[in-house]
């Protein structure tokens, strides 16, 4: 990517880094305390994968923890206890809290999985998980952020993505919401707002033309290739879009396959 700079995938991961904010953590949260490896995500779409993604978190995490380490010797080597959690926070309805298994993606149901991994997702919308929201102030705070997006950009017809985000960083700081924060990284909150609002509705627009697609099975096999043409277009350009704005091979292919990205690469 140009520069070679790290991205910060969204504001709620900006928070999770910051300092004066909260403990020092990556990609979106990881940290070990108490002997407990908490690895945090946020997640603005529905995504039935977030055990496996967990899975390959901390198995990575693992393999840094454990470089120096002896694996083969005599010696039992302890590893931190893990807990995966997600904050939702995208339009579509979902319950308060659910738990998503690992083996729920095994290619065939197992009664005693050798191997499983327990995710909690927790709705961190407006009117879900209060005790939650109250016991940590920058998760509510950022909520109440978010919220305010929302608001303005709804009331410009989903027009100037930017000013609204302006707007609801002006009344935030007024509002004293994150307001050191906000002050100090504005014009990074502006562009990976502006970045996970686009990302996010590429997904809408793909889901939709997918329910489509359902719906007009059984049509001529010409008109089928034709539409399939075209939302490989679709995504070959929302993948172009993503590189120019400088957003990670890592996070595109969470979206978008390998074959889709080498065709965006290549063109």
């Amino acid at each position: 990517m140009p520069g070679n700079r790290e991205y910060k995938s969204d504001v709620f991961s900006m928070l999770m880094e910051d300092k004066g904010v909260s403990l020092s953590v990556r990609n979106d949260a990881a940290f070990i305390l108490d002997a407990n490896l908490s690895v945090y995500e946020h997640q603005s779409s529905v995504c039935p994968n977030m055990p496996v993604r967990s899975l390959i978190y901390f198995t990575n995490i693992l393999e840094r923890l454990l470089k120096n380490r002896n694996i083969y010797g005599y010696s039992k080597i302890r590893i931190p206890v893990p807990k995966f959690a997600v904050f939702y926070n995208g339009k579509e309805a979902q319950p308060e809290q659910k738990v998503m298994k690992l083996s729920d993606a095994f290619e065939h149901p197992v009664n005693d999985p050798e191997l499983e991994l327990t995710c909690r997702v927790y709705n961190i919308n407006q009117g879900h998980n209060k005790v939650l929201l109250d016991k940590c102030p920058v998760l509510r705070e950022y909520m109440i952020f978010v919220d305010y997006v929302r608001e303005y950009h709804e009331k410009e017809n989903y027009e100037n993505l930017e000013t609204a985000i302006n707007l609801a960083i002006d009344r935030c700081m007024d509002e004293n919401i994150l307001g050191d924060f906000l002050r100090e990284h504005r014009s990074e909150v502006v562009k990976v707002t502006q970045l996970d609002y686009t990302f996010d509705r590429q997904i809408t627009l793909e889901r939709e033309e997918a329910r489509q697609a359902g719906r007009e099975e059984g049509r001529k096999e010409g008109r089928e290739k034709g539409k399939e043409e075209g939302r490989e277009e679709e995504r070959i350009a929302a993948i172009r879009n993503m590189i120019y704005l400088d957003v990670p091979k890592e996070r595109i292919l969470t979206k978008y396959s390998e074959e889709d990205y080498r065709k965006a690469t290549n063109q």
